[in-house]
């Protein structure tokens, strides 16, 4: 199949580019800069396509920014949450409506280069909260898909039914280079090299830290914090 890939240059959306490339899919990545406050995901994004030879559109919303107000990613109003997850604290990073804006752009370029399919990484652990990757939304998704276009694109989401844990397993298995993936929602400044690193407190820092320690593999992210499990 030829799969258009919505990607943040993250460890879940990383995993199923590697997923979906090695049961023998052509894969074409979409990246979205919509204004979020950690676009060193991005940058992310554009290396390990590089590396792979993936195509790699990367597409300038920052102009949407003021219509996604209220969100800790797109807000600098709103603190980013740190510790576990809880829902009024992930509530708190939803972007109001982003996978419906990022599916219908990735279904337009889908139908221009007469793609199969587009997918994006929703998994069990998203479902309580946001609301745009639960089964009833994907579904939904779908079935619009098939009507926007005389040709029909359709919606996957292979990672649906798994967990953070099982997604770092199944990387761990591809050879998914996680130490270059980004998922922090709170980047610092490492003072003594400069880059860019993990907060290590922010909630998807605490999630990523979690799913290798349950994984039982390593984990090479490099983090300001540790946080205690």
């Amino acid at each position: 199949m030829d799969i258009i890939l919505i990607y943040s240059g993250g460890l879940d959306s990383t995993t199923l580019l590697y997923h979906l490339r090695a049961d023998g899919h052509h894969v074409a990545a979409l990246s979205i800069n919509y204004g979020q406050r950690h676009r060193w995901e991005l940058v992310a994004a554009q290396r390990l396509c590089h590396a792979l030879g993936v195509v790699h559109e990367l597409v300038d919303l920052q102009v949407l920014r003021p219509l996604l107000a209220g969100s800790s990613q797109t807000d600098c109003t709103v603190p980013v949450p740190h510790g576990h997850y809880t829902d009024a604290s992930m509530k708190a990073t939803v972007v109001p409506n982003r996978n419906m804006l990022l599916l219908a752009l990735a279904g337009a370029w889908a139908m221009s280069r007469k793609a199969d399919a587009i997918a994006y990484a929703a998994h069990r652990g998203d479902h309580p909260v946001y609301p745009d990757c639960r089964p009833v939304f994907i579904a939904a998704l779908r079935e619009a898909l098939t009507l926007a276009d005389w040709h029909v694109v359709d919606l996957i989401t292979p990672f649906a039914h798994l967990d953070k844990t099982a997604i770092v397993q199944r990387g761990a298995a591809l050879g998914v280079p996680f130490a270059q993936t980004w998922s922090c929602y709170d980047p610092q400044t490492d003072p003594v090299t400069a880059r860019p690193v993990h907060c290590g407190r922010c909630g998807t820092d605490v999630e990523r830290q979690e799913a290798f320690a349950l994984a039982g593999i390593p984990d090479p992210t490099e983090y300001a914090y540790v946080a205690s499990l």
